[in-house]
């Protein structure tokens, strides 16, 4: 008697981050306006009572260690070295009466400090 093992195709992973429509019109107008020709890339730091924190800085062209995401048409970076941590985020722009900015919903938390600056996973 022979078994036949059945090849099952690989599952998909998820993109490794989305774009709401607010936070792609939000970086289509800063990198129309003040940031032109650079590209914003999102990386995760030590920091916090949680122990991690989201990064936002600028660049002027991909590096060795940045992952390319293009999502709605608009471009960012993702450091190569936060990608097990942000697998399946949707980077989002909230506006607040008194503050706004990105905001990140991250399937991979499994909490938050208490001011919300830093998360765990």
């Amino acid at each position: 008697m022979s078994v036949t093992a059945e090849t099952k195709p690989p599952r998909s992973l998820p993109p490794l981050m989305t774009l709401s429509d607010a936070a792609a019109e939000r970086l289509r107008a800063l990198y129309a306006a003040g940031e032109q020709g650079k590209l914003l890339r999102v990386s995760v730091k030590t920091k916090g009572c949680s122990g991690l924190s989201y990064d936002l800085s600028w660049a002027d062209a991909p590096g060795p260690g940045d992952e390319v995401v293009t999502d709605k048409g608009v471009t960012v970076l993702v450091d190569r070295k936060a990608t097990l941590f942000l697998i399946g985020t949707t980077m989002d722009y909230e506006v607040k009466p008194l503050s706004a900015g990105f905001t990140f919903v991250n399937p991979n938390e499994k909490g938050r400090c208490g001011c919300g600056e830093s998360f765990h996973v």
